[in-house]
């Protein structure tokens, strides 16, 4: 079985996904950037109560219907306080490393409009001056930001429209290799989003509908476990395509998709996994099978919440998850024909 896909596209819809912030929760910038996409496929996206995108495409079966997810929330984190000398203590949104933080550019998005720009860095930033600038744990209590902006108090930093809970999102610093390696925050899980764009795309090129009913959900709370617990009525398969893991113990690496028969509360359905397996045997995918540990997916959040429903998971594998990730093209092609295989059941 053979697939092409545009891999000009994939990556230009990837990097244009990448730099729109959207942390956990934070919907206002991304979900208009996924209509206009949606519109120049000839689209359209609709949305639930929880801000959740939504693309539908008839299938030749429409008795049934499945569901794609591929959560378009990233890790990030929100004001908690700030300090009277104009720092601002940060909560998390999501499973963050604030190891891997350290350094980076951030972003305060305030709640009219205005953006700044940041240093998250560890309050014992420099070695020259704090005995434990190497060895002070990287935690909540011990990371700040520190804004560029000429701020010395509290009431500076208020003054220029900031306050607790305003969202704080991270710079990607997307790169693409000319050997085809992608290195980026937050592949998990805008990979996974381009993807969806791109089978899109190849459908619509090549006249093709999918199997079955299908919807595409871009929920915006898996990092915290939240995005799949809302499913639309008549959904009876939940497939998360989500990052794979490499490590000790794992199979998975960067070239090849990842289907994950269990994750950290359970096993995924065992006829959907089965059948993924199988349909990636016969669409001539490079593929692994690896349980999953201290890792869950809006899938696994359908599934505890109740739904009547099937759920599965698989997507390229990681390096460095929740960190500055690393995977390659070819990890993504093999995504794509495992995600096509599927939704046209071939």
């Amino acid at each position: 079985m053979s697939f092409k896909f545009d891999e000009a596209f994939f990556k230009s819809c990837f990097e244009e996904i990448i730099n729109v912030p959207s942390p956990v929760g934070y919907y206002v910038k991304l979900n208009p950037v996924l209509v206009k996409m949606a519109e120049e496929l000839g689209e359209k996206v609709t949305f639930d109560n929880k801000s959740t995108a939504y693309i539908t495409l008839d299938g030749e079966d429409n008795s049934k219907t499945v569901l794609i997810g591929a959560h378009a929330d990233t890790l990030g984190m929100v004001v908690r306080t700030i300090d009277s000398d104009g720092k601002i203590r940060v909560r998390q949104l999501g499973g963050v490393n604030y190891g891997s933080l350290e350094g980076e550019t951030v972003t305060v998005h305030t709640r009219d409009g205005r953006e700044y720009s940041g240093l998250f860095t560890c309050q014992s930033h420099s070695v020259h001056v704090f005995d434990d600038a190497r060895t002070l744990e990287r935690n909540e209590n011990t990371m700040i930001v520190i804004l560029d902006e000429k701020v010395k108090s509290k009431d500076d930093v208020k003054a220029l429209g900031i306050r607790n809970g305003d969202f704080i999102s991270v710079d990607p610093r997307c790169q693409f290799t000319e050997n085809g390696y992608i290195k980026s925050r937050f592949i998990d899980d805008k990979a996974a989003v381009a993807c969806c764009f791109t089978l899109i795309k190849y459908l619509k090129e090549n006249n093709l509908k999918p199997k079955y009913k299908t919807v595409f959900a871009f929920p915006y709370g898996e990092e915290i476990g939240l995005g799949g617990t809302y499913v639309p009525e008549g959904v009876s398969e939940y497939i998360a395509v989500d990052i794979g893991l490499i490590g000790p113990g794992y199979d998975g690496n960067e070239f090849d998709v990842s289907i994950c028969a269990k994750d950290a509360t359970a096993p995924y359905d065992y006829e959907l996994t089965t059948r993924l397996i199988n349909l990636a045997e016969k669409a001539g995918c490079d593929y692994n099978i690896d349980i999953f540990y201290r890792y869950g997916t809006d899938g696994n959040a359908a599934m505890r919440a109740g739904n009547n429903l099937r759920a599965a998971a698989f997507g390229m594998a990681v390096y460095c998850s929740h960190g500055m990730e690393r995977t390659h093209m070819d990890g993504i092609n093999n995504t794509l024909k495992l995600l096509a295989a599927y939704v046209l059941d071939i």
